[in-house]
């Protein structure tokens, strides 16, 4: 194994130092998470929503441009993973148990509460907004804090021959040789954004499977079960780790698609099709009209927080650990162009998170508006019972429990195998291919802060975490974009030129 610098031994301080904090003094530290949320989401939400916006009319116009035929890598490079394969990855790796968290728990929320105040709740009008509001953040703004961090590391990576380091990324702004400290920092940074990040993804997770566990089967939930259920999830992602990227997270990305798509399939099979159908072209139409008015949404004059609840957390969270999806999506990107890169990751994640959204969401939303259930007012008093509240009006519910169970655990399992691929080869300079040890480690060292997180606040924590690593490193993804855009100037025409297709005779 390489040497172990300081980037590694400082990111692991900082991480053990915050784990045991909130393990001592749990109280203390909730409450200091809340102050920490308060001040970072009340000062900074402008900040969070306009580089957001901004990040996808960057993405967008370079793939419109001719720069949009440069690949990542050299011009006659190929894809190293089929598009499918390619996709399963991105999604698995991406948000996959986060939407599998809030796919039904978040337009139940804005269903009962209005993200407007005086609003409409719990009526037709209601479901519309709520549908339409969930569409936003889970579509094309997520997607393309992602598709800024891969696309820097994976053209400088593949294209300029240059190692995968978000440090690195940066060399067009500072020189070559630009100070060792400041890329030390900038390392430790990315570092610890995706630690803290992810362990928000497996946090959620966890209590979603905790909460599953005691409504459909009766295991009583709280903490020793969540402890248990992350000890399961690191020996499952240290087995994967071991049979290496190719094999295992192929394997487990794949795994992840099909359980996801039979849920779906099911639910529109059982569920009211028509509706749901109906839904997803209605959230659709009013996610295209809305885009750029929630894109830049505040609520200055009446001084309600919804937008920083739910808005700003999710564009914090996702840049939090932008660093790994973006390594990781450089990765698996290799050989294609920077137009096949962003149309792949603005559109087709998006597209099946929406079917996703819209066949469960929808689902719950009919069966609260037709059916007289209380899927609302289950997910109003524990967002983690949300699915299962749903499988409980459905036919053998206890298969589905199980099958999304099984569905959340594997998504756990892929992201905490990509991201500690990434993290472990960012500790030592090389993300090619990093020791399988050091994967290993920092696997333990993220269900180390998860398990901390959770005792000490549960969500709030997680959520303070995600804000205060989302900060700081929002700023790097600005700097990504000046390196890139100065890197592509310097491109030669050559590698611009579209294409001669070959003349079938």
């Amino acid at each position: 194994m390489k040497q172990l610098g300081t980037v590694f031994w400082v990111a692991t301080a900082i991480i053990l130092v915050v784990s045991a904090i909130a393990m001592i003094i749990p109280d203390q530290f909730q409450v200091a998470s809340e102050n920490v949320y308060a001040v970072i989401s009340q000062n900074f939400s402008w900040f969070f929503l306009l580089v957001v916006f901004g990040f996808g009319v960057f993405l967008l116009f370079l793939a419109l441009s001719p720069y949009g035929r440069v690949k990542l890598g050299g011009d006659n490079s190929k894809p190293e993973f089929s598009f499918w394969s390619w996709i399963g990855m991105l999604f698995s790796s991406g948000l996959g148990v986060g939407l599998v968290f809030f796919g039904v728990a978040e337009p139940m929320e804005h269903f009962m509460t209005s993200p407007f105040l005086g609003g409409p709740v719990e009526d037709a009008e209601a479901a519309r907004l709520a549908m339409g509001y969930t569409y936003f953040h889970w579509g094309i703004s997520q997607w393309s804090i992602f598709g800024v961090a891969g696309l820097a590391i994976g053209y400088f990576q593949f294209r300029k021959n240059r190692n995968g380091l978000v440090s690195t990324a940066l060399e067009p702004l500072f020189g070559l040789d630009y100070n060792q400290n400041a890329r030390k920092a900038i390392d430790i940074l990315a570092i610890i954004a995706t630690i803290t990040g992810m362990s928000t993804s497996v946090g959620l997770g966890i209590m979603q499977m905790d909460g599953g566990l005691d409504i459909a089967f009766g295991i009583p939930s709280g903490p020793m079960t969540q402890i248990i259920l992350t000890a399961l999830m690191t020996g499952l992602f240290i087995f994967s780790t071991i049979t290496g990227l190719k094999r295992g997270m192929k394997f487990l990305s794949s795994l992840n698609m099909i359980l996801a798509l039979v849920l779906t399939i099911f639910i529109m099979a059982v569920g009211p099709f028509t509706f749901i159908m109906e839904t997803i072209i209605v959230g659709l139409g009013d996610y295209l009209t809305n885009f750029v008015g929630y894109s830049l949404r505040m609520q200055p004059y009446s001084g309600e927080s919804w937008v920083q609840d739910w808005t700003v957390f999710y564009w914090a969270w996702v840049i939090a650990w932008s660093p790994f999806i973006g390594s990781f999506v450089a990765r698996v990107s290799r050989g294609r162009s920077i137009r096949e890169y962003v149309m792949g990751i603005l559109i087709v994640p998006p597209m099946l998170s929406f079917l996703w959204v819209g066949a469960l969401g929808g689902t719950a939303i009919y069966s609260d508006l037709f059916n007289n259930t209380n899927i609302g007012e289950i997910v109003l008093n524990d967002q983690t019972q949300a699915l299962f509240a749903l499988f409980d009006t459905l036919p053998i519910s206890w298969l589905t429990s199980a099958i999304a169970i099984i569905l959340i655990f594997t998504f756990l399992v892929t992201s905490a195998d990509s991201a500690t691929f990434i993290v472990a080869g960012m500790s030592i300079g090389n993300t090619d291919n990093p020791p399988t040890g050091l994967k290993i480690l920092w696997g333990l060292l993220l269900g180390l802060l998860t398990i901390a997180l959770i005792l000490a606040g549960g969500l709030t924590s997680l959520q303070a975490a995600s804000l205060l690593a989302g900060l700081p490193f929002a700023i790097i993804l600005i700097m990504m974009i000046a390196s890139v855009s100065k890197g592509l100037r310097r491109e030669p025409n050559e590698a611009m030129k579209r294409r001669q297709r070959r003349k079938k005779y």
